[in-house]
């Protein structure tokens, strides 16, 4: 055991981390409006000023697990009218494709317990084109690329400052902090950087009065006083000046009233950049900054060392000892993860990836019933807020930390995203991944009706059910780790409650009764040809081939636990039994085995299609050839011959569907028959099925990209799809990357693009697939090519293609970077890899949000091929 994986059984060493947001301004939490309209309320102009209320962001920022006390940096180019506080970026109706982030930042390096982390950000020296941005994405279109920082040629003579912030852990509460910046021109340039430490504000709301202070010593140090955190030093070293505000709005700048409060939020920045009286002269407030004026040479390099520690004693004899150890440390803890098929390059993504997984963490503070009530101490919220957004879930209270999709553009929790992030989590931070798991079926997330939220903007809209899947995933993982013993308690605690979520979905989204699962939304944006959350105006529903197939797979997850469970109580056979039942029962009718011979699969096309159902008259099919028509591969298990031969009540059930109901045996994979290695498979899909699903899944001219799995196939390129609804006409057409529809809106659009997920998903099926045919059941890969593989050989390839969006190609680029020159030679640009939301479905260009290292980080898992 490394030095790392010891730490990991000490939680005291996860008290300080990387859980400052990257973005709380336009955030629902912090949205207090009457129209619901977060972009607006607090914008990223208004951010400086404004006190948040439940979170707080920055640069490269760190605090303690309840966000008493913060740290992140600043900067100022000398030429910038604010100063660098927090990340800039478009809201959502300023984007031509949605939010963006329009700055350049790489999560580099952390472990899991944070001993040790890494990150680079990229300043330029000339005046940050804010306006520019603003006004040029606001003049593109759908059509048009989205206009980024590099696309101003800001970067292009290399006038920008490298600025690495590193943190290492002495002890749980000693934390050793170094940002070197590099002056990347050819000529001198000056720069203030300014290290910030504040209070997350507690005391303006109304609840309580207890204020805390930071105050400058007499030798020149910041003491930090806090009731609920330790005595604590900021040690500085090397000449700077020491600057105090409070972390309080400035109302006299945003409401033109005055709060009494003389040294606001903005007070260090008006000071700086204005030379204004805002600042504290008797050095104490809630907010502070060192300030550091700095003139670097061409082509040189500067650094700062500072100290966050328990003793007022300490300096910086020991500061390098302990950081090189920290590196070491750390590198020792990713060589034992690393593969010995993994070349540099494979390592120095994969590591990137893990790095990303561990920054995207953030303090998550929310209380609905609070938010929509409004505070004793602030003006009372408009009425229309008491049916607001997220009002029927006033039992939803957190305090939490958790993993972010991406802490700038969605810096807030998502059900399903959460569920991925925990595959690559569990190979480095078991403990965390099945914590976050456990997390969101908590008494005070899960609904009491059994619905898991989904994310702040609704979390009563439906995400696809993927826990009990990764739950399990998860626990084979820990089980194979430990020598073959399981973590039943962790199985079992989570089975329970996701049975409630089971029976959720049964009430509310299967709207005929008949196993038909509706879904709504279900995370696909402009995957389908309209909304798919919109009321259809006669009473028509939209029955869904995806929600459908992810509760088939749903039973069959929580058939999977059942059986593990069984091994040591037998109850649990019988609640195996009941969702092998469930699981047959959604095959039929997905199977043209309804009254009416209506169901989503098509006999002719030998593909999967959502359908829209109509009250009194029957239904059509949409017609349309995307990842809605693949999702049924997911609902496959494979069971060991003990798991049924021991379960008589299981084992029987079993028979009975078999010698009874022939008509719906038939549908389902041969589960009574052992495979050569004895397994069973039980799977929505019987050979044929599967074969005509891969067939168009593996054809190059369909949905097989050179960078794995389209999510609509190619085919709409040439052939839109179109469909007429009571007069109203509707279309979907294959496009590679962002999307060219506001269904959405934002920069989701899932029409063509590479998505991490599915294709995990996609491998992971051929393989369970695999352990029951193995080598001999053979499929043409590509589609047309002449050249058949066993389906590991099939998953493999396309774990090569997902791969290929991140390595190196002959030519030395990384398809991700585009046709970016700079970042594909520039040495330094081209080693940072940034993990984007989506992929460009023909060329591999990274698209949408741009640190999505939560689903994105999957790639972490695929690079051992």
């Amino acid at each position: 055991m490394n030095a790392e994986q010891s730490r990991l059984k000490d939680i005291s060493w996860k008290k300080w981390g990387p859980y400052v947001s990257d973005r709380q301004w336009g955030t629902v939490r912090e949205d207090y409006s009457a129209n619901g309209d977060a972009w607006n309320f607090i914008t990223h102009d208004m951010a400086r000023s404004k006190a948040y209320r439940w979170g707080e962001e920055g640069i490269a920022g760190i605090c303690d697990r309840q966000q008493n006390l913060c740290f992140a940096i600043a900067l100022w180019n000398k030429k910038d009218p604010i100063i660098k506080e927090r990340y800039f970026g478009l809201s959502n109706p300023e984007g031509n494709h949605g939010e963006d982030v329009k700055e350049l930042y790489y999560y580099l390096d952390s472990t899991p317990t944070h001993s040790y982390m890494k990150m680079l950000y990229k300043y330029p020296q000339q005046k940050f084109p804010y306006e520019w941005l603003l006004t040029e994405n606001k003049r593109r279109t759908r059509n048009d690329p989205e206009f980024e920082l590099i696309d101003t040629g800001i970067f292009d003579k290399d006038a920008y400052f490298d600025v690495f912030t590193e943190y290492a852990k002495n002890a749980q509460d000693d934390i050793l902090i170094k940002i070197t910046i590099h002056n990347r021109g050819d000529e001198d340039a000056a720069l203030n950087v300014m290290p910030t430490l504040w209070f997350r504000n507690t005391w303006s709301w109304g609840y309580k009065d207890y204020k805390p202070r930071l105050t400058a010593n007499s030798l020149g140090k910041i003491e930090v006083s806090h009731k609920d955190i330790d005595p604590l030093w900021l040690h500085t070293e090397g000449p700077c000046g020491l600057l105090f505000c409070d972390n309080e709005t400035d109302t006299r700048q945003l409401y033109n009233s005055d709060n009494g409060v003389k040294y606001c939020k903005n007070g260090i920045n008006n000071y700086i950049v204005h030379g204004a009286d805002t600042i504290n002269p008797n050095k104490t407030g809630t907010k502070a900054a060192v300030n550091y004026d700095l003139n670097i040479a061409a082509k040189q390099s500067a650094t700062i060392r500072l100290r966050l520690s328990p003793d007022g004693n300490y300096g910086f004899e020991d500061f390098d000892l302990i950081f090189n150890t920290r590196i070491a440390e750390a590198d020792q803890f990713y060589n034992d993860i690393y593969s010995s098929k993994q070349d540099a390059d494979r390592c120095l993504i994969q590591r990137q990836a893990f790095a990303g997984m561990m920054w995207n963490k953030q303090f998550y503070y929310s209380d609905i019933r609070h938010w929509l009530k409004g505070d004793p101490a602030q003006p009372k919220p408009p009425d229309e807020r008491k049916n607001a957004r997220n009002s029927k879930w006033m039992h939803l209270n957190t305090k939490d930390v958790i993993s972010m999709p991406d802490k700038w553009e969605y810096p807030w929790f998502a059900a399903w995203d959460l569920a991925f992030h925990c595959l690559p989590l569990a190979r480095i931070d078991m403990a965390f991944a099945k914590n976050q798991l456990i997390l969101l079926t908590r008494d005070w997330y899960m609904h009491p009706n059994g619905q898991l939220p989904a994310y702040e903007w609704d979390f009563s809209d439906g995400n696809p059910p993927v826990h009990a899947m990764v739950a399990w995933s998860v626990y084979k993982t820990d089980k194979e780790a430990n020598n073959g013993k399981g973590d039943t308690y962790f199985l079992e605690r989570i089975f329970h409650k996701l049975m409630l979520n089971f029976t959720w979905w049964v009430n509310r989204k299967d709207a005929a009764g008949n196993n038909i699962f509706e879904g709504g939304f279900l995370g696909l944006d402009n995957i389908g040809v309209f909304d798919r959350n919109m009321h259809l105006p006669m009473g028509q529903h939209l029955e869904q081939a995806d929600g459908t197939s992810w509760m088939a797979m749903y039973s069959l997850n929580l058939l999977r636990i059942a059986t593990e469970l069984a091994a040591e109580d037998n109850a649990y056979a019988d609640i195996a039994s009941k969702f092998f039942e469930h699981f047959i029962y959604i095959v039929g009718a997905m199977s043209n085995l309804g009254e009416n011979n209506e169901g989503l699969w098509d006999d002719e096309d030998g593909f999967f299609y959502d359908q829209i159902s109509f009250p009194d008259d029957g239904s059509i099919k949409m017609k349309v050839r995307s990842i809605v028509g693949l999702i049924p591969l997911f609902a496959t298990e494979v069971l060991n011959e003990s798991d049924i031969t021991d379960s008589p009540i299981f084992r029987d059930r079993m028979k009975w569907f078999a010698e009874n109901r022939p008509d719906l045996a038939s549908l389902v994979s041969r589960w009574n028959e052992k495979s050569v290695n004895g397994k069973h498979l039980i799977s929505l899909l019987r050979g044929f099925r599967m074969k005509s699903l891969l067939k168009y899944m593996l054809d190059e001219n369909e949905f097989l990209s050179d960078y794995g799995i389209r999510s609509l196939s190619k085919y709409h390129l040439e052939h839109p799809y179109h469909v007429a609804v009571n007069g109203v006409e509707f279309g979907i057409k294959y496009t590679p990357a962002e999307s060219d529809s506001g269904l959405f809106g934002g920069n989701s659009n899932w029409r063509g693009p590479i998505w991490m997920p599915i294709n995990y998903l996609i491998i992971d099926s051929l393989h369970r697939f695999y352990e029951y045919y193995g080598d001999g059941f053979k499929v043409e890969c590509p589609t047309g090519s002449g050249n058949y593989m066993n389906l590991k050989d099939v998953a493999n390839e396309l774990y090569r293609r997902v791969s290929r969006l991140f390595l190196r190609d002959e030519n030395g680029n990384r398809p991700v970077f585009g046709n970016y020159s700079k970042l594909q030679t520039d040495p330094n640009f081209k080693d940072y890899i940034l993990f984007y939301e989506f992929f460009d479905g023909d060329n591999g260009r990274g698209a949408g949000a741009s640190h999505q290292t939560g689903w994105t980080g999957l790639i972490a898992n695929c690079l051992y091929v």
